[in-house]
């Protein structure tokens, strides 16, 4: 009688585990749009000046995963631990499939070219590690990844691939 106590009570953890674990799964793609990947740290010398650096090599990558819905960029926002913040304020969509770059630097925003500039000269992510929040118009969060150079980038190239 004992034994069929320990195997319901372990039954019941196990179940009481699958619930507790699904949520988290749920909350980590509640959203159709993610972070693909980030060039934390642009080729070269870093220099944010807006004539001659390079923070338009500095990026980060935003797929729409979804197989169906097209999704408007419009009011989702990225920042970074220390709270630099970029907002998406004009329309951009994304096919499903399809991803953009935000790149830092001026430039023109240009769909054909899966493109959208930061209008600031000012590097946003850190070289040796950083943060990434990416966040729906509502405020809610769509994803998130935290890196460093040593655990994530074992290539040293200053891309790293998230999803």
């Amino acid at each position: 009688m004992r034994t069929h106590a320990v195997i319901a009570a372990a039954l019941a953890a196990g179940t009481l585990a699958a619930l507790t674990a699904s949520p988290a799964q749920a909350t980590e793609y509640s959203s159709a749009l993610k972070v693909r990947g980030v060039q934390y740290d642009a080729p070269g010398r870093d220099s944010n000046s807006c004539s001659t650096g390079n923070t338009r090599e500095e990026y980060l990558t935003i797929k729409n995963y979804s197989s169906s819905a097209t999704v408007n960029l419009r009011g989702y926002f990225v920042k970074d631990a220390a709270g630099n913040r970029f907002t998406f304020t004009a329309n951009h969509y994304l096919q499903p499939g399809d991803y953009v770059r935000l790149r830092g630097g001026n430039g023109t925003d240009s769909d054909a070219y899966n493109v959208v500039y930061r209008d600031n000269c000012n590097f946003i992510w850190n070289n040796d590690r950083d943060t990434i929040y990416f966040y729906k118009p509502s405020g809610s969060r769509a994803d998130v990844h935290s890196y460093t150079k040593s655990a994530n980038d074992p290539d040293g190239n200053g891309y790293i691939t998230f999803h």
